[in-house]
């Protein structure tokens, strides 16, 4: 029996809560990792699993098991992390998940400039507005911008962007220009979906909340920035999305000394001892490049 994996099949199903969704994730079938848990219990003289129709759950002496086997999955992981460092080059695969907008725009670019720099990188992008838990899905570094950060995570604070409102000078000389938040009122205001709630801006003598009614939602950030760049009206838009626009003259701040509420990034993972030289590599990326988009 090969027991370093039959303890990543029995981790992975409590982290899991069942024995077909490790079979997917390893590429093989429910009895061949069934068969592996079963060894391993029999290995360790103790039932590991109780298992239901609908999911598995640790023993008691399976609760206990699942510290140590952690810990020397881990161990091994640095192990043999240490042994590709002595050569000083990130290798192997990284995943790294982030919201859809953000990934589009922004992380693309940086993770094929990862590749180019690491050759023996592999990179995994995954795009999702949900949040994509690290544990359960095997996440390496997950880019999480507002919500509740779990507290058995590690996370990082990566940036802060402010919310700026923005036009085109196309739609600006047809429509005017707002002098006052309250002249928001009056023009298309392009909102990222939901309801038609308050408009909290702030400027040097505090907040401002504006009531504004919006004929035009999208929840997509990225087809929001382009109903604004097509001159469809003004909206808030995070400072990464539109700083490089807001330099080259697509685009123009709307009320400039107003912002709207920040966007807050923190990066997450898995708590270990170590991150994988690979891991390094990419986390030192991101902490370089985006504060300053």
């Amino acid at each position: 029996m090969d027991r370093l994996k039959a303890m990543g099949a029995f981790v992975r199903a409590v982290e899991l809560g069942s024995i077909s969704a490790v079979a997917r994730e390893m590429g093989t079938t429910q009895p061949t990792v069934s068969k592996l848990v079963a060894a391993l219990e029999g290995s360790v003289g103790v039932r590991l699993l109780e298992r239901s129709s609908f999911r598995v759950l640790p023993t008691d002496e399976g609760v206990r098991f699942l510290v140590s086997a952690k810990q020397l999955l881990e161990a091994y992981d640095e192990a043999v992390s240490d042994l590709g460092d002595r050569v000083r080059t990130p290798r192997g695969p990284v995943r790294v998940a982030a919201p859809v907008a953000l990934g589009e725009l922004r992380l693309n670019s940086l993770m094929l400039q990862a590749l180019e720099e690491f050759p023996l990188l592999q990179i995994e992008l995954v795009l999702e507005d949900r949040f994509v838990d690290p544990v359960e899905e095997r996440i390496d570094l997950a880019v999480r911008i507002g919500g509740a950060l779990p507290p058995d995570l590690v996370a990082r604070q990566l940036a802060i962007w402010p919310r700026y409102l923005v036009a085109t000078r196309e739609y600006l000389k047809q429509h005017g220009r707002p002098r006052r938040p309250e002249d928001l009122a009056k023009h298309r205001y392009l909102r990222y979906g939901g309801r038609d709630d308050a408009v909290v801006l702030t400027g040097r003598a505090g907040d401002v909340s504006v009531v504004i009614s919006s004929r035009y939602r999208v929840n997509s950030a990225v087809a929001l920035l382009q109903a604004v760049q097509s001159s469809a009206g003004i909206a808030l838009q995070p400072s990464w999305m539109v700083n490089e626009l807001l330099r080259d003259g697509s685009l123009v701040r709307v009320l400039p000394q107003w912002t709207g509420p920040s966007q807050t990034a923190h990066l997450v993972h898995a708590p270990r001892r170590r991150q994988p030289m690979r891991v390094q590599a990419v986390m030192a990326l991101l902490l370089a490049h985006m504060p300053n988009w």
